[in-house]
């Protein structure tokens, strides 16, 4: 159920590939649940408990609520039901397993891996929370030995999952819901969050830690671990140049320059992200020279500082930043490019935005040019007196002259009339802010 979502899909293929008979459905299928339809997959547009005729188990989507009357249904027919995060730690199982977590940068992270074990002929099983075009869409199937997945911390079952590796990025207050307002996305406090990911560590082989993040450090003493950083840990990146279209660096393990490394996406974090997949290759035994050599051609995942196209000469940029952390990489990315800077921010769910508009706002005052949207509610229901107006209204008090709390129309119509060579768009958020700039595309022909 929920087949056409990212994660739900990828389960679906792979479980397909493994033998399984697999059906789906969803309120609305996605290009992803088509692509699975393409494979011999059937996939039924809607619910109906008609689905449920003979099928062994049931995997929801946790967008479900448990009251839906299609999982109410399996249950009275004492149809096995299991959980998106339990699936895939099934999955992880059968093979060799990578598992990268964190708040941020795990979609990429799981990307370069996929890209440097592929290129050195591993033939891993992938699965990771994005399209990535390398990838042809959001899942890989091989016959190797490994299999590499994102693991997303926000679901409190991770802390059941059991890895070979785990790799963790970072560990941010994302994903926690305060005074008790439960959710199958997110933990009730940030002592929570940590406890899941200390036990997903616990039960891994071993970890690969970002050492920059003392939380990490405390979280993970005690474990057989490795660090990695830009500032600490056993890999570090050393020597780092920043471009506007990417990056270059040494690749130091302990004391000793292990090879140079040059990078196709831009960015800091980026350079942060393939510090840990580089790690991650040394640890299972692979050249690093041959594995950096594989990584310079890695062109990142959908809507990871993805260009659309171009507008009047500007540059248009989407990218699925949806924290204050990420949304400040990504606007640091785009500085390098010397050029106005004008963002289109839109913030994704009601209880984020309530607990993080100051930071969301501070964030943003890197743009020479702000509109923030409203809020895109990702299913959840309006918080009163919460909106995109909140961080508008912060920069103007932290004195940013040019930010706009607006609609999606007045944008559109605010860019067509003004873009040019000099200009480098920006549209940010996990919501569908995308289809803003793709608007902007087609406007053009």
């Amino acid at each position: 159920m929920g087949i056409g979502g990212v994660g739900i899909s990828a389960l679906a293929y792979v479980l397909q590939q493994e033998g399984w008979r697999v059906s789906g459905c969803d309120a609305s299928p996605t290009q992803l649940a088509l692509r699975l339809s393409e494979r011999g997959i059937k996939v039924y547009t809607g619910h109906s408990a008609a689905h449920l005729q003979g099928v062994d188990m049931l995997v929801a989507s946790n967008a479900l609520p448990e009251n839906h009357p299609e999982i109410v249904e399996a249950d009275r027919l004492g149809i096995e039901r299991r959980a998106r995060m339990q699936v895939l730690g099934d999955i992880l199982s059968r093979g060799s397993s990578i598992g990268v977590s964190g708040t941020h940068g795990k979609t990429t992270t799981t990307s370069m891996l996929a890209h440097i074990f592929t290129a050195l002929g591993a033939d891993p099983v992938v699965l990771v929370g994005a399209v990535v075009p390398g990838l042809d869409g959001n899942v890989r199937w091989g016959d190797g030995l490994y299999r590499i997945a994102e693991v997303d911390e926000s679901d409190p079952r991770i802390a059941d999952v059991s890895v070979n590796l785990a790799v963790i990025t970072n560990l941010e207050d994302d994903h926690v819901a305060p005074d008790g307002d439960g959710r199958k996305t997110y933990h009730g406090s940030r002592q929570e969050l940590e406890q899941a990911m200390r036990s997903y560590a616990a039960k891994a082989g071993r970890v690969l830690y970002n050492a920059d993040w003392p939380v990490l450090e405390d979280l993970s003493k005690g474990l057989e671990r490795v660090g990695y950083g830009l500032n600490s840990g056993h890999y570090r990146a050393t020597r780092i140049e920043l471009t506007p279209g990417g990056s270059a660096f040494d690749l130091t393990i302990g004391q000793h320059s292990a090879c140079k490394v040059k990078l196709a996406v831009p960015g800091r974090h980026n350079v942060e992200n393939a510090v840990a997949a580089l790690a991650v290759a040394h640890l299972e035994g692979f050249d690093m020279q041959t594995a950096a050599a594989a990584l310079a051609d890695f062109g990142g995942a959908a809507r990871r500082f993805e260009t659309l196209g171009y507008l009047n000469g500007a540059q248009v940029v989407d990218d699925y930043a949806h924290h204050p952390t990420e949304v400040k990489a990504a606007l640091d990315a785009a500085g390098f490019a010397g050029k106005r800077l004008r963002v289109v921010f839109q913030p994704h769910r009601y209880l984020r935005t309530k607990e993080m508009w100051p930071r969301f706002a501070e964030a943003l005052m890197g743009g020479d040019e702000v509109w923030v949207l409203d809020v895109y509610p990702a299913g959840e229901k309006p918080i009163p007196g919460v909106s995109g107006a909140l961080i508008a209204k912060r920069m103007k008090e932290l004195g940013h002259n040019n930010v706009h709390f607006s609609d999606w129309e007045s944008v559109l119509e605010a860019l067509r009339s003004t873009a040019s060579s000099g200009d480098l768009v920006l549209t940010m958020g996990a919501g569908n802010v995308r289809q803003l700039g793709l608007s902007l595309l087609e406007e053009q022909g």
